[in-house]
């Protein structure tokens, strides 16, 4: 298929007048002719490369995935309506108020999903059973959980408009969605095609929003889409990279360049907008790497130098607090093994010189957070 003369599909009558959109077939050789697709291309392959080797040197990137995930969670599902912020998705649900716990849940939800998902890709790969699993965890208990959670719709959606006549856009009928979602399967996978990972990746995702075979939630299954994809090809070895704050950035060009493709025949188009995204969210997360590491050894250097026989004991709340930034001083007693007087002590301490700081203004149940960390990860 040479990108310059693509066809992205037909409109067709559906059942009551209104016309859906049926989009062709992408497992095909992908070729094309512009230097600029080349260009970017090899700037995002290089900034992933650069990522995926500064992950490998950060000790326990574990501790910093909980965070990234968390990140992309809020964002994913922040996209989708959902208010939660960062210092509340790391809070238990009991800390959160009745009012603002479905938002809560939904972003848990996705925490949860990207994990299992994650995991589940030592032994699946990607493929329709491994997302319909995934839905089913996103949708569970929250909104949209009567909406077929875990499988693919039997009845037409829309996007915007209060019925398919008068949608801003009208998926494929229902009936289309096991041959094009396997079609979109088969491109991921097939070893007989001389497509960049990166070129697949950006059209697969255009193809997931298109054919939007769930009832619900496919703007978050199909962002999850992205980072399964890079970490299943071992592009990246961990999981870190995220576009959805790419795209909220500037959430109308993000649809723009989706419907282009649909309207326009512009595939281009979508590819130089999604690359260059690779590039700059890759850019990004390795400054948050490097913040991470310099606050980590500053902080160590300071409580080894001013807290005295007291130090050990900091250093291992200090490690603890990387793990999860919001907790009770109860976490703290529980996670690091130490009593509730040193526990107080330390986190009196931690307070003092600025490490932590109390968000509730309560004399009980009082709740810390490592803002120093957590403003590393801003959403904003």
């Amino acid at each position: 298929m040479e990108l310059e003369r693509y066809k992205a599909g037909r409109f067709e009558k559906g059942v009551g007048g209104y016309r859906y959109f049926m989009p062709s077939p992408v497992n095909e050789q992908w070729t094309w002719n512009s230097p600029e697709v080349n260009a970017l291309l090899e700037k995002a392959a290089v900034k992933l490369g650069e990522l995926n080797s500064f992950a490998r040197l950060v000790p326990n990137i574990r501790l910093f995935i909980h965070l990234h995930v968390t990140k992309e969670a809020v964002v994913s599902s922040r996209i989708e309506g959902t208010q939660t912020n960062m210092g509340e998705a790391l809070l238990p649900e009991e800390d959160i108020s009745p009012e603002r716990r479905n938002d809560w849940r939904e972003v848990n939800n996705y925490v949860k999903a990207m994990n299992i998902a994650i995991d589940e890709l030592e032994k699946l790969p990607i493929s329709s059973r491994l997302l319909r699993q995934t839905h089913g965890i996103l949708l569970n208990s929250v909104r949209g959980e009567h909406k077929q959670p875990g499988e693919f719709r039997t009845s037409q959606n829309w996007i915007g408009g209060s019925s398919p006549s008068d949608a801003v856009f009208v998926p494929p009928h229902f009936e289309y969605i096991g041959q094009l979602m396997s079609d979109l399967e088969n491109f991921l996978h097939n070893t007989d095609i001389a497509v960049p990972a990166l070129i697949r990746i950006a059209i697969a995702h255009y193809q997931f929003e298109t054919i939007h075979p769930f009832l619900d939630g496919n703007g978050r299954i199909g962002r999850l889409l992205i980072t399964l994809y890079l970490v299943s090809e071992k592009i990246l070895s961990k999981p870190l990279l995220y576009l959805s704050s790419y795209f909220e950035e500037n959430k109308s060009l993000y649809y723009d360049n989706l419907t282009f493709v649909r309207t326009k025949n512009d595939m281009t188009q979508w590819l130089k907008y999604f690359l260059v995204g690779i590039e700059q969210t890759a850019t990004k997360a390795v400054s948050t790497l490097q913040q991470i590491l310099e606050l980590k050894d500053r902080l160590e250097q300071q409580i080894t130098a001013d807290f005295g026989r007291k130090s050990g004991s900091a250093i291992v709340v200090l490690q603890h607090l990387f793990h999860n930034p919001v907790l009770h001083v109860g976490d703290i007693v529980e996670a690091c093994q130490i009593g509730k007087k040193a526990a107080n002590s330390v986190v009196a301490d931690f307070e003092r010189i600025g490490i932590l700081k109390e968000m509730t203004g309560q004399s009980r149940n009082r709740v810390f957070v490592f803002e120093q960390y957590l403003d590393l990860f801003s959403t904003r």
